[in-house]
């Protein structure tokens, strides 16, 4: 199963966790999903992606470590994060169509990313905007 067939999979998880006003550790991702923790921020980057490209509130920030509730290092969906989180509990996820792993991989393929800073990806969805 490729990454973004996971994170079409998982998108509905942290939908019905953003309804109910919840975050979810990554332990708790991981023994629901059957992954390994460790691979769990390579799932969530395409999540990420789309969620930047079509700014919207970044769904992934819902993805919590366990000791420090906050998401890992790879998250930079948001510079606040309890902002972003209640942002995240605001939007109407149920009401809209969960994207196809496709859609998925095609935001992740446009604007990889994990590893970059937050003001790197504004500049680049900016761009890929233009």
């Amino acid at each position: 199963m490729t990454r973004s067939e996971r994170a079409a999979q998982i998108w509905p998880l942290l939908c019905f966790c953003a309804s109910h006003r919840q975050t979810l550790t990554y332990e708790v991702l991981a023994r629901l999903t059957r992954m390994a923790q460790q691979g769990l921020g390579q799932v969530l980057e395409p999540i990420q992606s789309l969620c930047l490209l079509n700014k919207i509130p970044a769904l992934s920030s819902l993805v919590v470590g366990a000791k420090t509730g906050t998401p890992g290092k790879g998250f930079i969906g948001a510079e606040n994060v309890p902002l972003e989180q209640a942002a995240v509990f605001e939007w109407s996820w149920l009401d809209r169509s969960p994207p196809t792993a496709a859609e998925l991989e095609a935001a992740v393929t446009r604007l990889p990313s994990n590893g970059k800073s937050l003001e790197e990806m504004k500049r680049e969805v900016t761009e890929s905007a233009g």
